[in-house]
Formats: C-alpha cells, sequence, structure tokens
C-alpha cells in the first residue's frame, strides 16, 4: 500500500460510508424508495458503490456548508457574501443553493427533527427489547 494513497482511500471509504447511511436512511423512511433502493442492491454493485460515494461526496459538502453557516459570527456575513462568490465558483449549485437557503427557521426545524429522530431511536430500542423478550 502506498502511504502517498492513504488520506485519499480514507477519504473514499468516509464518503462511501456517508452514501451508504443516506441510502439505508432512504430505504427506511419512503417505501417508494425502498422499492428502488432494494432493485439497486440487486443489480450491478460496481454502479451503486460509485452512486454510493457521489452521495457521499454531496452529503459532506451540504454538512459542511451547514456548520460553516451556523457557526460564522454575525458580524463575518458581510465578509461571507464575497467568500461565497468564491465558494460558489469551487462547489456545486445544489450546495450553495443549500448554503444559501438556511436560516433561522431551517436551524429551529432541523433541531425539531433531531429531537424527533432521538424519541423514535428510543422507542424503536423500547420495541426491540420487547420483541427480544417474547
Amino acid at each position: 500500500m502506498n502511504p502517498d494513497n492513504l488520506p485519499q482511500i480514507l477519504q473514499t471509504g468516509f464518503h462511501l460510508t456517508l452514501g451508504a447511511t443516506s441510502f439505508l436512511i432512504e430505504t427506511l423512511q419512503d417505501p417508494l424508495k425502498r422499492e428502488e433502493n432494494l432493485d439497486k442492491l440487486q443489480s450491478d454493485l460496481s454502479l451503486l458503490a460509485d452512486e454510493l460515494l457521489e452521495k457521499g461526496e454531496m452529503t459532506e459538502k451540504e454538512a459542511r456548508n451547514f456548520v460553516d453557516t451556523i457557526f460564522s459570527p454575525p458580524g463575518e456575513k458581510d465578509n461571507a457574501s464575497s467568500d461565497e462568490s468564491v465558494s460558489h465558483q469551487q462547489s456545486d449549485t445544489a450546495t450553495d443553493t443549500f448554503s444559501e437557503s438556511v436560516g433561522q427557521a431551517d436551524v429551529k426545524q432541523i433541531q425539531e427533527l433531531t429531537a424527533q429522530m432521538a424519541a423514535l431511536r428510543v422507542e424503536l430500542e423500547k420495541l426491540r427489547a420487547e420483541n427480544s423478550q417474547d
């Protein structure tokens, strides 16, 4: 293994993991996507891996822009607009749209959804424990 390739291999693995997680969440949440995703699993796995890698890269970009938007100090918003023009040239259009559309209401909605997900996770663990006892 070439040590120069190790960071690239790790980053590719990270993107693949993010894409697979996104794929799994879509499969669990949306019945229509479930059928589509299950069909993809039965098809060519190399194409699926490429798709998962792309999803992971996009998810990472969106997450970075989201975190940058949330944690940028209010005084830096003027500087952010000049930095944003450079960013627009370097990143995908979807990612730019995402970072521009994130507002205070969006942050509140994300927090509410996160709380709902945590509650669902607790309920799911409770149901699993009950089923394992039966």
